[in-house]
């Protein structure tokens, strides 16, 4: 990392080849006036990038090619998830200077990288996100892209500038990384706005940011610190740091405590995992729980158990997902002032500036609500921005919607809902029509197509 120095969300993702970068994809619209232009488009600050006019912009268009990426995309979205026609416009991937190399996509080996995306018929807004978990740039293409473009916003997504699960090997101080997160975050936003507005002749009259997981986490602290860039968010499940707790390090510890036989479901409800979502808890035992505890406890906390995970999270999965067994007795409250110091330097206050929708599945097994996104709507009250949050619990929602198809009968995807919940964001902002009350939106009658239908009011 050279602005100074998470769990996969799917081992497909983490294990995910590097594409190379081949002439644009067959039905580009190399004709159109755009295209003659588009070298003309520059990102500011970028040291890189690679500009396309493509026929579509979607994961419709895009899949097989280099301009996504299904397999970081892996999990996130349920299987009948409806995507939309065709977007033409241009797309821009590069990268920002860094120096660090765990983004091995298009063979660039470097971090920090970034796509935009310019649809041809635009409807002056922009949206900018970045990935969830320890995924890269394209991971959000078909949860958040795929719609936003389809009505007509510019898109912007980064890797945060650094992934995997030995991001916590970037930087030089403890707390570094994730820093990192929210820098590049910002710095994508504003270049993007100054390339959109080279693309069509203005700068964009809306500019939103969201994300899920911890690209919802991204959301909350850049409506915190930096409102003015944005005029409102929606954050999905993002994921609460606070310096004394609850956080990850205080939930966490508890369930590697359950996967080694130290503990039982009793423990897990105290530190907020819901009663009902069990059933979740043999996957999340495999694929979330002890690699989540070990890198970010790495990351804030080196110099506890130091042997584990070390340089590496591991080099196989099995050694990736396995869990730390120090881990297992870890006291994030007890730990050192410079542990709760370097937390506090990524933490959220809930001094939201700009409006902010929340979402959240009752049955999130990775961060529960309870010690998440209850606590956050709290914050923000005790902040005195009750009057800019609505916070909305979705009945049946999980931490990722892929989930949904090993459980139909008993989880609803959360993807129509945020849809939902980013159109009601853009009335509230742009025609200031208030949002309903916060409530639980609970499952719909039988027959309704879960998968794609969802609302808010």
């Amino acid at each position: 990392m050279r602005l100074s120095r998470g769990a996969p969300l799917a081992v497909t993702a983490l294990l995910a080849s590097a594409l190379l970068w081949p002439a644009p994809a067959a039905g580009a619209s190399a004709g159109q006036e755009h295209c003659a232009r588009r070298h003309q488009i520059r990102v500011p600050g970028a040291a890189f990038q690679q500009s396309a006019c493509l026929g579509d912009l979607t994961t419709t268009g895009l899949a097989g090619t280099p301009y996504t990426d299904l397999a970081d995309q892996a999990g996130l979205t349920a299987a009948g998830t409806r995507v939309p026609p065709g977007v033409p416009g241009i797309q821009i991937d590069g990268y920002f200077p860094d120096s660090s190399r765990f983004n091995t996509t298009h063979g660039w080996n470097h971090d920090a990288q970034f796509v935009i995306r310019l649809p041809d018929r635009w409807n002056g807004g922009l949206v900018v996100t970045g990935a969830p978990g320890t995924r890269r740039q394209y991971a959000t293409d078909k949860a958040i892209s795929d719609h936003v473009l389809a009505q007509g916003y510019a898109y912007a997504a980064t890797d945060k500038g650094n992934s995997g699960v030995d991001f916590y090997r970037d930087g030089v101080r403890p707390g570094d990384a994730v820093a990192e997160w929210n820098s590049r975050t910002t710095q994508l936003t504003r270049a993007a706005r100054k390339a959109v507005a080279q693309r069509y002749g203005h700068s964009p009259s809306r500019t939103y940011i969201t994300g899920v997981s911890n690209g919802g986490y991204l959301t909350r602290w850049q409506l915190e610190n930096r409102p003015e860039l944005y005029d409102g968010g929606v954050d999905w499940e993002g994921t609460l740091w606070t310096a004394h707790g609850p956080n990850l390090l205080t939930s966490l510890p508890t369930t590697v405590a359950r996967t080694l036989g130290r503990a039982g479901d009793e423990d897990l409800y105290a530190v907020g995992f819901a009663r009902g979502s069990e059933f979740l808890w043999p996957y999340h035992e495999k694929a979330y729980w002890g690699v989540t505890q070990k890198i970010y406890r790495a990351e804030f906390d080196p110099t506890y158990a130091p042997g584990c995970p070390g340089p590496s999270a591991g080099s196989t999965p099995e050694r990736i997902l396995a869990p730390c067994a120090e881990d297992a007795a870890y006291d994030y409250t007890s730990r050192p002032a410079s542990v709760h110091r370097a937390v506090a330097r990524v933490a959220l206050t809930g001094r939201i500036g700009k409006p902010l929708i929340t979402l959240h599945g009752d049955l999130d097994a990775l961060l529960p609500k309870a010690a998440d996104s209850d606590v956050y709507d709290r914050m923000t009250g005790a902040a005195g921005r009750s009057r800019l949050h609505r916070y909305y619990t979705i009945a049946g929602g999980t931490h990722v919607d892929g989930l949904y198809d090993s459980h139909p009968d008993r989880l609803r995807p959360i993807l129509p809902c945020y849809r939902s919940a980013f159109d009601t964001l853009v009335a509230w902002v742009e025609r200031d029509i208030r949002p309903p009350a916060g409530r639980t939106v609970g499952r719909p009658a039988d027959g309704v197509n879960v998968v794609n239908s969802c609302t808010l009011r």
